[in-house]
């Protein structure tokens, strides 16, 4: 059964706060509550929250490892040199390698670009995937990018064999030192950027190249929905230069120069305008899909096809693929939860851990996120080679980190890491009982009954009648929604139903909810299974711009029902 669910509603911010501010900026209150609610709460704040502008971009100088790195691609730029673009194999990965090779070209250079295989080369800069790069000719100057901060030794080898190595990253610097190279340009390095992932680095080093060599008639704003592409998949904060990046970048799909990107977006369904949804569950999972199963080139190609009879078909096999990945998905799944199902309650109750042989370790990840967020459990799902060494995947919960919990079952595990909330681990499949009581135990002994109970938190309490089309038009400001700006969730209380819901395709309800004398219709998705109580209700809800055949209208959908406090 999936976990129980407490309902936290946001303080509101001071009146005469919001009252000011709205009358200054003209805005629906609703709105300006939202943003001060989110710390955007001053004249000066507010308004860089709501209009975002590329002007406000800082000097890219200022990152790290930047003037280093850029003097030696000039250098390379004026030699002529070989260079490689060594990526990794997920959306930001690929949007990055994509970007890089369009900065370069505008420059005189040819770049060849390498995407390891999930399974034979695995994440990041490796030896093995440095052999590969060698196969055909040595390049004087490899530049990583999502991928390489710690790779050191593969630095060395590098070194030795007379290659320059740039790394373009975001991730964390180990405490043993990150790659001895040319410069390695990563935000973790410096006091600024935290938030950006490697599409973000990317443009930061074309801005810079651009500030020291001009290239005439190539506008990197053009490139723009590439970053946003990179930056909503890999899940950064869409705060300060990533908000900028993501709304820009959203307009910049509306009227993408890529052909490869307006064939994926054909293929998926993508609506106009673009939204931070149409990149997180339409074009993200197809670009994701061919690294999931093998290598992303397909997907780098599509990104760099210049024609569109191409790139629908380099479209219509990632499509293909991510049904592929999606029947994997189901099936892992599926035998997933069974195996949940049986398992003793106390072995249930704190940590979530399953694994067999034949599950495929490019969609553990997917499995382990759905079952975490369905259970509000860490999890952990693990996929077990012919050899009965097994590859994870995790998930967790706000408040507990799965790499501490992996660092107290080091003697069980053969490898494990990655962040608080999603992390990887290695192991044998002998091991895999003792582990899960390890991994249980830790979180038995570190969490409270709060962290453990499911939470809906509501971010404003309004009325039906307030849900007006004035109120959307300031609402489309708090955009880009995603992570550290989620989509806002309003609740309405002591709703009732003025006519019985009605099933949709089996799965979703469909209400005309009412509150007083006014009506609307609101849609849940994925509620067949709900027991319902009895109306009235307090109505917990997400509300989008609706337009159908030249009318607008207010589309809700519904995040929770309870029985009505009113």
């Amino acid at each position: 059964m999936p976990s129980r669910t407490k309902w936290v509603i946001a303080k509101k911010p001071p009146k005469d706060l919001i009252d000011s501010l709205a009358e200054e900026f003209s805005l629906a209150k609703t709105v300006v509550s939202l943003a001060c609610q989110r710390g955007h709460n001053t004249r000066e704040l507010l308004p860089k929250f709501l209009y975002p502008r590329l002007q406000d971009l800082s000097d890219p100088f200022l990152m790290p490892g930047m003037q280093a790195a850029v003097d030696r691609i000039l250098i390379a730029v004026q030699r002529k040199e070989r260079v490689a673009l060594y990526g990794d194999y997920d959306v930001d990965g690929v949007t990055s390698i994509a970007l890089l090779y369009h900065i370069l070209s505008q420059y005189g250079l040819s770049p060849t670009q390498f995407l390891p295989a999930r399974l034979e080369e695995g994440y990041g800069l490796s030896i093995d995937g440095i052999e590969r790069v060698l196969e055909d000719s040595t390049p004087t100057l490899l530049i990583a990018a999502d991928c390489g901060t710690n790779s050191r030794e593969e630095a060395k080898m590098l070194r030795e064999l007379g290659v320059d190595l740039i790394v373009l990253d975001h991730h964390e610097p180990s405490l043993e030192g990150i790659a001895d190279c040319v410069s390695v340009v990563n935000p973790k390095l410096g006091k600024d950027y935290h938030y950006l992932c490697t599409a973000g680095v990317v443009f930061k080093i074309g801005h810079a190249l651009l500030k020291q060599s001009p290239a005439h008639g190539f506008d990197l704003r053009d490139y723009l929905d590439l970053v946003a592409m990179g930056t909503v998949a890999d899940i950064v904060p869409l705060v300060d230069e990533n908000r900028i990046f993501v709304r820009r970048g959203l307009q910049q799909l509306d009227r993408t120069i890529h052909p490869g990107v307006q064939a994926l977006k054909n293929i998926s369904g993508a609506g106009t305008p673009a939204r931070t949804a149409d990149i997180g569950f339409k074009l993200g999972p197809r670009l994701n899909a061919a690294g999931r199963l093998d290598t992303a080139m397909a997907s780098l190609d599509l990104i760099l096809s210049q024609g569109m009879v191409d790139a629908e078909g380099f479209a219509a096999d990632l499509d293909e693929r991510n049904r592929e990945r999606q029947n994997l998905e189901m099936k892992t799944r599926e035998e997933a939860e069974a195996m949940i199902e049986a398992l003793d309650p106390s072995d249930r109750n704190h940590g979530i851990v399953v694994g067999a042989p034949g599950w495929h370790p490019g969609v553990v990840g997917i499995v382990a996120s759905r079952i975490s967020k369905f259970y509000h459990r860490p999890t952990f799902v693990v996929a077990f080679d012919e050899n009965g060494i097994g590859k994870g995947s995790g998930r967790s919960i706000e408040g507990i980190s799965l790499v501490q919990a992996l660092d107290s079952c080091r003697e069980l595990i053969l490898a494990g890491g990655g962040h608080d909330m999603a992390a990887g681990v290695s192991l044998k499949q002998e091991n895999l009982a003792d582990f899960s009581k390890a991994f249980s135990k830790y979180i038995a002994d570190v969490s409270t009954n709060d962290v453990m109970t499911q939470k809906l938190r509501i971010d404003a309490q309004t009325t039906l009648a307030e849900l007006t089309i004035d109120l959307l038009d300031s609402y489309e400001l708090l955009r880009p929604f995603g992570s550290n700006n989620p989509q806002p969730v309003f609740m309405c209380r002591g709703v009732e139903l003025a006519i019985p819901g009605r099933l949709i395709k089996e799965k979703h309800q469909k209400f005309r909810l009412m509150q007083g004398a006014t009506h609307r219709e609101a849609m849940y998705f994925n509620s067949a299974h709900i027991d319902l109580p009895k109306p009235p209700w307090d109505v917990a809800f997400t509300i989008d711009r609706n337009e159908f055949r030249g009318l607008t209208g207010i589309q809700i959908v519904i995040q929770g029902i309870r029985k009505s406090t009113a």
